[in-house]
């Protein structure tokens, strides 16, 4: 136990000395794996980790799904994404800012990445709110917030994650997002009017579309609904019926998925060399980054395990009788406190390993509570003072000050919050359609 606490520790002053979290983890794991084997014995357990999780087939999800979400951006559905929520939406007062969430909730349906979504939606958005005179505070709150559904609604690259390093269903964790993530756009639909309730000159209404642009406005994302119906339906066996028997496992649908959506980008010529040079190019460099800093939170859990922290966790929660409510309470304020320190999946993979082992021994479900761990992931990208999404959407915008963003952005992360205890008290939110499966 004091091994892993000094452990923690010397983790953390790396990351306040700004060295790469995948480095700090590596390197302090190592050290710790030293002193609790031997050097050739740690030597040999590094290097073998390394070797399997490079040639580890279940990987191969994680650069397929983000290849997938580049080649979306590419074709530009993203902006017909928001054309159609505005269709529907816009004559309503804060009506683009609710049409942002809805578009925000549709691309990262294809995307599965918060900062994906948060980055291309602002392209795609501020302008227009700008046009008909939103305020930037709710403005960039509702992409700010809205791009944090991207780790949430399936197909989603931390869900991922949490599947291979718990041995949880990825297809079970993923349908198990479809109801959380619908009410967080729900959610956020609600923190939109609330602003604009209190500041109606924050929204104003914009015209109305007719039917006709709208069915016009429809008629441009069936492919995006395609792809989705593909990825989805196949992974659940929902196609699995003759004469089509279209059955996928995660690995093949994040395949077919990138392969149907390099078909639409082509189709609609957003792809020539050079673009197809730097998808390829991005998705190599998001995977590498991705890679090395699992193998480093791999590296720092292996010591953690060694050193005897799961164990000492569940002896002392033992010890001190607390009951399993209590104990998932602290478990979430450590996860908001380490949310003002750490980006999403640096939070998953060092913490998971750790608490995974004490919340099944309490009674939970391996499902639910990633579930939770996702949602807390998603209140920390948008509150101070290290919101992420936050800084993403500055270094996009720029004329924006990061005040003005976390100011608009407090209705969302207390929705949010709000939105959390629901679940908490009704895991059936999340468990009813896992248990369908």
């Amino acid at each position: 136990m004091i091994a892993s606490a000094i452990g923690f520790a010397a983790v953390f002053l790396l990351v306040l000395l700004r060295i790469p979290i995948a480095f700090a983890m590596g390197f302090v794991g190592m050290i710790g794996l030293v002193y609790e084997t031997s050097y050739r014995a740690s030597i040999s357990m590094v290097s073998r980790l390394i070797i399997d999780t490079s040639q580890d087939y279940g990987l191969s999800v994680i650069p397929l799904f983000i290849l997938m979400g580049l080649f979306v951006n590419k074709g530009g559905i993203s902006r017909e994404l928001y054309q159609v929520s505005n269709a529907f939406l816009g004559h309503f007062r804060g009506g683009l800012a609710m049409a942002t969430i809805v578009a925000c909730g549709g691309f990262a349906a294809i995307c599965g990445s918060s900062l994906a979504t948060a980055a291309t939606m602002s392209k795609v958005a501020m302008p227009e709110m700008r046009k008909f005179g939103y305020a930037d505070s709710l403005s960039t709150a509702s992409i700010a917030a809205g791009g944090t559904l991207g780790i949430l609604i399936p197909p989603s690259v931390i869900l991922v994650i949490y599947g291979l390093l718990t041995e949880t269903s990825i297809g079970a964790l993923f349908i198990a997002g479809i109801i959380p993530g619908f009410l967080g756009i729900l959610f956020y639909l609600g923190a939109v009017r609330y602003s604009v309730a209190m500041n109606p000159e924050s929204g104003p209404a914009g015209p109305r579309a007719t039917w006709r642009e709208r069915l016009h406005a429809l008629n441009h994302v069936w492919s995006v609904l395609a792809l989705f119906a593909l990825v989805i339906g196949g992974l659940y066996g929902i196609l699995d019926f003759w004469p089509i028997h279209l059955a996928f496992s995660p690995t093949e649908a994040a395949g077919m998925g990138a392969a149907g959506a390099f078909l639409i980008a082509l189709a609609r010529g957003g792809l020539n060399w050079r673009a197809l040079r730097e998808v390829l190019e991005e998705t190599t460099l998001t995977t590498a980054s991705l890679f090395a800093v699992l193998i480093g939170a791999w590296i720092f859990s292996n010591f953690v395990n060694l050193a005897g922290l799961p164990e000492g966790l569940l002896a002392m929660v033992t010890a001190l009788d607390l009951g399993p409510w209590v104990v998932m309470g602290l478990i979430l304020l450590i996860y908001i406190a380490l949310g003002c320190i750490f980006e999403s999946m640096s939070m998953l993979l060092l913490t998971v390993p750790i608490f995974f082992p004490l919340v099944t021994s309490l009674g939970f479900d391996p499902v639910w509570f990633g579930i939770i761990v996702v949602v807390v992931t998603e209140i920390s990208l948008i509150t101070p003072p290290v919101g992420l999404n936050v800084f993403v959407l500055k270094g996009v915008v720029g004329d924006v000050s990061t005040g003005t963003i976390f100011r608009g952005v407090t209705p969302f992360w207390m929705v949010d919050i709000l939105r959390l205890l629901l679940l908490l008290a009704f895991p059936a939110l999340v468990l009813f359609l896992p248990s369908q499966m």
